[in-house]
């Protein structure tokens, strides 16, 4: 079994006490793929200590260069497509055309921000006295401790460690446990490409020990997290006590409005790929399909069959569908709420148990005549299971995909573009898409959610980036 390390201050070190946890295949339980180390709190004060001594030259460097180190990353990347691919699927699931399709997007958000580079910028504006010139410059946060989930464990990575790069920050980074292979492939890449030593840590381990010194850390300028509601809360909690600047997203409960105009084939289509494509397990995957009377039963019907239809099994098995869950316990968890499903009173269409044995698998699943109040229309279950919500209107429709504490993302269905604008102006929700999936993401938009999916603060992605990665300062000149 390969044993990894951490990197601190450009040395890939095991940790202090020697322990470590293993990694281990969901779609074969008896592969495991190796051992992590499980780093202590003093292991993760020498990282903080690193990036904190690093930050001076590094921030110092001309914004192109440190933008040049990122595309060079890119390209390596680029050359390591199916590599990450394959490594991404053996450790968290999903199939490798969409494990590939993360690499790909990691690619892009690297070369974006590599350009971020040429195009960090401030503002010059008229003085209130002769021979006076007032700018603005941004200028870096410093040491930012980046926290990172295991369902897209490429993608949010880069989307958070290039902005951070870009800008100038250096980073402490904390990938989760059930993938952390995946996010080191990309530490790699940046090492490869030049960044000096002690501007990038990554640091493996429990959010008990290595999570919570990051985040209570007075040395650390800045958060950056994306997991559970819960757990990013109390993170909000402990880092307000240093005033460290917090980005949070957090859970969604993401709905898809099919209207009755909708071709039924393409309703279905967006249905499965945003609520069974990457096995459910996305912050914003459809859980929930509000569909108006009209065409309701010939919907549940068509998507029924489509979930019975997909093949579940091996994300690298080329004729596979659907990945298994990541771990037991989210296996066990979706089977929980089916089962809470189930005694509701929700009519189950399609699935509802264990797909195959071997892995995590689990039946893409389907219920009908869901009241909005149930749980499993309220709280976010993370994996394959939808519901169906019969409304009589575009205006109830809205209605229930806002009674929810969630707003990450929403879509709707319809070839009505009076009422795709209309849901677009009055859905709570952070992204909205017309005709499309509630997942996928563009590099150059922006990205966060309302209410309970955010800290309704600093949004990810794009060049609305650089307002968290960067603080603003003014200046008055006199001259003449």
């Amino acid at each position: 079994m390969k044993e990894y390390k951490n990197l601190i201050n450009g040395e890939w070190v095991a940790a202090s006490n020697g322990a470590t946890f293993e990694n281990s295949n969901p779609a074969n339980t008896a592969e495991v793929l190796g051992a992590f180390p499980s780093a202590t709190r003093d292991d993760t004060r020498r990282a903080i200590a690193a990036a904190r001594e690093a930050f001076p030259k590094w921030a110092g460097m001309p914004a192109p260069n440190r933008g040049a180190i990122l595309d060079k990353a890119s390209q390596i990347i680029a050359g390591r497509m199916d590599e990450m691919g394959a490594a991404l699927t053996r450790e968290e699931g999903k199939t490798f055309a969409e494990a590939k399709g993360e690499a790909i997007r990691a690619r892009d958000l690297f070369r974006f921000f590599g350009g971020e580079g040429w195009r960090i910028r401030g503002d010059m504006l008229p003085g209130t006295m002769t021979d006076e010139v007032l700018f603005t410059r941004r200028e870096p946060l410093g040491v930012v401790g980046i926290i990172t989930p295991w369902n897209f464990p490429l993608a949010i990575p880069a989307w958070k460690i290039a902005p951070a790069l870009a800008y100038g920050n250096t980073i402490v980074f904390k990938p989760a446990s059930y993938a952390p292979h995946s996010s080191l492939l990309l530490i790699e890449a940046l090492m490869e490409a030049g960044l000096p030593p002690g501007v990038i840590n990554y640091v493996t381990g429990s959010g008990r020990e290595v999570g919570d010194e990051i985040v209570t850390s007075p040395q650390v300028n800045g958060i950056s997290f994306t997991g559970s509601y819960d757990v990013g809360t109390r993170i909000y909690a402990q880092a307000i006590r240093n005033l460290t600047r917090v980005q949070l997203e957090m859970g969604g409960k993401n709905p898809t409005v099919v209207l009755n105009d909708a071709k039924i084939d393409l309703a279905v289509d967006i249905v499965v790929r945003g609520g069974f494509g990457l096995t459910g397990q996305a912050c914003t995957a459809t859980s929930r399909v509000i569909v108006e009377e009209g065409i309701a039963g010939e919907l549940a019907a068509a998507l029924s069959e489509a979930a019975r239809k997909l093949r579940v099994g091996d994300g690298l098995d080329g004729a596979t569908q659907m990945g298994p869950a990541v771990s037991l316990d989210q296996l066990e968890t979706d089977l929980k709420y089916i089962e809470i499903g189930r005694q509701e009173g929700a009519k189950l269409l399609a699935g509802g148990d264990i797909a195959r044995s071997g892995g995590f698998y689990i039946q893409p699943t389907v219920f009908d005549m869901v009241d909005a109040d149930m749980r499993i229309a309220q709280e976010e279950i993370f994996g394959p299971v939808i519901s169906l919500i019969r409304v009589k209107n575009v205006d109830e429709a809205i209605e229930k995909a806002n009674a929810i504490g969630f707003g990450l993302a929403a879509g709707i269905v319809t070839n009505d573009m009076h009422k795709a604008f209309l849901f677009a102006d009055r859905i709570e929700a952070g992204v909205v898409k017309i005709n499309e999936p509630t997942t996928g993401l563009a590099a150059h938009m922006p990205f966060g959610g309302f209410k309970h999916s955010s800290a309704n603060t600093f949004k990810e992605q794009g060049q609305s980036a650089i307002d968290f990665y960067t603080r603003i300062k003014t200046v008055y000149l006199k001259h003449g």
